[in-house]
């Protein structure tokens, strides 16, 4: 080398020196490498911290030996203020030649022979490549563990979140579910992730869980509302039954109205709920079920409730539907018989049959509809050629 050369050569690589010191000295004070340090281990993620412990003390050696060979460098510099011959040999060999040495590790004896093991030398750009691939196989551990912790650990904390409060609830309303099972299993995640974050996904089962914690924290919370809307809720649903009464009591009526005039098929008769609907609350009043399943069975009773008065009121509008539809069918057949007077077909004697047929069927008692609009069909078919 030159004395410019060396100077130079010199000076970058003890900023490299000093750059790998910094990127060793923040491995060290990182967080995840912090806690995996002390964290009992286990399956696939021990192994992947064994291996990259290994690449790390390897690392450090030939940090070592690296630093060795730059501190020898500095010292033949600082020997004389001017570079003579001798220093510039001596630091083209430290600095551009294989002068870092790595020692022949020692093996286990059942390994090893009684021939002398050779160490290892490298070129400073050698060691560092070395060092650099030691380094990323450690960074890249930690990069894979830490991606499962942050992503995992979270949801976890908030998972036992929602049990802690699910445990509050249950005690302002007095009562306890068994969540030993979830507990448990939150338990086995946890030591899952914390202890083997590299192992089988523990995802799915998060999410199962996280799914049955919320839903018995909703439930919980149904209850306690419940619990306290109780006595006004069910004020509301006995009006609710009065409604299904009435609406029920118009049913009746119109099947009543109807069954005289259009025929009706048996299971066209009303059938009341609003018995079952009152009886279903009495037991309700008297349950020594828990608030979560009274919520439930309240929610149910008042959806029932509401949809038994629907359910009558459009009974009750189907069958005057009928009439309706009777009313309906006498208009088009007094239409049918005014066009088969404007066509002279009124005396024809197979369209009058019909006509007659229609007539009877429509304005006899009770009406059978079916057969009515049939044969108001056939009487229109007749008198327009056979096209509707």
């Amino acid at each position: 080398m030159s004395r410019e050369g060396a100077e130079h050569a010199l000076r970058a690589r003890a900023d490299e020196r000093d750059r790998i010191s910094g990127d060793l000295l923040d491995l060290e004070s990182h967080t995840t490498y912090q806690l995996i340090k002390g964290a009992s281990l286990r399956g696939a993620t021990e192994r992947r911290w064994a291996a990259a412990q290994e690449a790390l003390t390897a690392l450090w050696s030939l940090n070592d030996a690296y630093r060795a060979v730059l501190r020898e460098a500095e010292q033949v510099r600082a020997a004389r203020a001017r570079l003579g011959a001798d220093q510039l040999a001596r630091l083209t060999e430290l600095l551009g030649g294989a002068s870092v040495v790595v020692r022949a590790a020692a093996k286990p004896v059942e390994q090893r022979s009684l021939l002398p093991q050779a160490d290892e030398r490298l070129t400073l750009d050698e060691a560092v490549n070395r060092m650099d691939t030691a380094f990323r196989e450690v960074t890249g551990a930690l990069n894979d563990i830490d991606a499962v912790w942050g992503s995992v650990l979270p949801r976890l904390d908030d998972a036992e979140a929602d049990l802690r409060r699910i445990r509050e609830l249950e005690h302002e309303l007095g009562e306890a579910a068994d969540l030993a099972g979830q507990e448990a299993e939150l338990r086995r995640i946890r030591a899952a992730v914390v202890e083997d974050p590299l192992g089988p996904p523990v995802e799915q089962d998060l999410d199962r869980l996280a799914r049955l914690l919320a839903g018995a924290r909703a439930e919980v919370e149904l209850a306690l509302v419940v619990k306290g809307e109780y006595a006004r809720r069910r004020e509301n649903l006995v009006a609710e039954l009065d409604r299904v009464r009435a609406a029920e009591s118009e049913a009746r009526l119109a099947h009543g109205a109807v069954v005289v005039k259009i025929a009706l098929p048996p299971q066209a008769q009303p059938r009341s709920r609003v018995e079952g609907l009152a009886g279903a609350l009495d037991a309700l009043d008297v349950s020594a079920d828990a608030w979560v399943q009274r919520a439930k069975r309240l929610a149910t009773l008042e959806e029932n409730a509401r949809k038994a008065a629907e359910q009558a009121l459009a009974t009750a509008k189907a069958l005057y539907g009928l009439v309706g539809r009777r009313d309906e069918l006498r208009g088009r057949l007094d239409a049918c018989q005014a066009m088969a007077v404007r066509k002279g077909l009124a005396e024809d004697p197979a369209a009058m049959e019909l006509y007659e047929r229609a007539r009877a069927l429509l304005w006899s008692a009770p009406c059978d509809l079916t057969r009515a609009a049939t044969a108001v069909e056939n009487f229109q078919r007749a008198i327009s050629g056979g096209k509707r």
